[in-house]
């Protein structure tokens, strides 16, 4: 058992020598791969700092790039419209008849019958009343009975002159009773000339007895009755008897402001629109103006006709009138949203080589939501549609959709 013991120690002793000579050996080794792992770990850190920072140099690039371009702002364009060759004003109007006459007596008497009531058409010498008058009529047959008897002395006077001038001859008269009888008889024919003018002054007012329609149109009023005292003449309280009125043709008063006179000529055409009857024109044509500017007003004062043949147009209506007038210059339209507001006055944004340009503008018509530009564009620009409140001239701006609009790439 000792000896067995003994070999065991010494077996067991070898080889612990064996494993420390062979750690001894092997120690050099293991501190090269230490080192390697060391420099493998410091090539791995560097890597991840140094792509952190390249990171953060990117971000930082690309935050100041998106910076830059947020600062510039996005704008929407558009190109302003060609102003038509002609323009469209709509006037208020009052509608009158063609020919319109109050109808009054020229003689004396009573209202002995009518023809003719309101709304009803008369044509020109058509008959609409009759006025009794016995004063009328006894003058006449007075005048007449005078007219006779100037006659018989002027007939007497003329015999009486003959003689004279035939007893002459022989000497059995003075020449101063010739003379006499002559004059006589001229005198007696004045009085039958006078005479027969007073007998045609009466018949002239016996045939005012019936009045007539001085034209063509429709009776607008009656203003009498039967039995009622006439008085000749309008200077009289409620002698007006009828109102006519021609209503074939209407004529249309219309004031024309000043900007727009001087496209306001005979020959315009123009129609007119009324509320009961909606969606439908009546045409018509300027035929007339004032030639002067109302210094109340300050507008030129215009006449329209119209063609009424059906009688569906009414005197004294109100309508609407639309004249086309030609423009006077080449204008534009553009939106009222690319209008800006400025202390300086009136400006619009347009797109000129990547900037914005402010340039003053003068309106003209206002059609709602555009508006007519008189001065200031040409009409090939590049609008800025609704421009910011703190845009500026020569700021830098993006159009929305610069490589498809009509104008080309930015």
């Amino acid at each position: 058992m000792d000896v067995k013991e003994d070999f065991e120690n010494e077996t067991q002793s070898s080889h612990s020598g064996d494993t420390y000579l062979s750690s001894q050996k092997s120690s050099p080794s293991g501190t090269g791969k230490v080192i390697l792992a060391l420099l493998i770990l410091l090539v791995v850190a560097g890597a991840i700092v140094f792509r952190g920072i390249t990171t953060r140099v990117r971000a930082a690039a690309e935050v100041k790039s998106d910076t830059n371009d947020l600062a510039v702002p996005s704008v929407s364009v558009t190109q302003p419209k060609r102003g038509a060759p002609q323009q469209e004003i709509v006037l208020p109007g009052n509608v009158q008849a063609f020919i319109d006459a109050p109808i009054f007596a020229r003689t004396n008497g009573y209202l002995k019958r009518w023809y003719v009531d309101i709304g009803g058409r008369v044509q020109q010498g058509e008959i609409l009343a009759e006025i009794d008058t016995p004063e009328v009529d006894q003058q006449l047959q007075q005048a007449r009975a005078e007219l006779a008897t100037a006659r018989a002395n002027y007939s007497l006077a003329e015999i009486t002159a003959a003689r004279y001038e035939s007893l002459l001859k022989s000497d059995s008269v003075a020449k101063q009773g010739v003379d006499n009888a002559m004059g006589d008889a001229q005198a007696k024919k004045a009085m039958v000339d006078s005479a027969s003018d007073n007998v045609k002054r009466l018949e002239q007012l016996q045939s005012f007895e019936k009045v007539y329609a001085p034209f063509d149109g429709v009776l607008t009023a009656r203003k009498t009755d039967i039995g009622q005292l006439i008085n000749s003449g309008s200077s009289g309280v409620n002698n007006e008897l009828f109102h006519v009125a021609a209503i074939n043709t209407l004529r249309v008063y219309v004031n024309v402001p000043q900007a727009d006179s001087p496209a306001a000529v005979p020959g315009v055409q123009s129609y007119l629109t009324l509320p009961q009857f909606p969606g439908k024109h009546f045409p018509g044509k300027l035929v007339r103006t004032a030639d002067a500017i109302d210094q109340a007003s300050r507008t030129l004062l215009v006449e329209v006709d119209v063609a009424n043949p059906t009688g569906e147009l009414l005197p004294g209506a109100y309508a609407e009138v639309h004249l086309k007038l030609p423009s006077a210059a080449t204008t534009v339209v553009i939106p009222v949203t690319s209008l800006i507001f400025r202390t300086e006055g009136l400006r619009v944004a347009v797109v000129q080589g990547g900037k914005a340009h402010l340039i003053p503008v003068t309106l003209g018509r206002d059609f709602g939501t555009e508006v007519e530009v008189v001065s200031g564009l040409v009409g090939n620009e590049r609008l800025i549609t609704n421009p910011p409140d703190s845009l500026v001239d020569g700021e830098p701006v993006r159009t929305a959709d610069s490589n498809t609009d009509q104008w080309g790439t930015e």
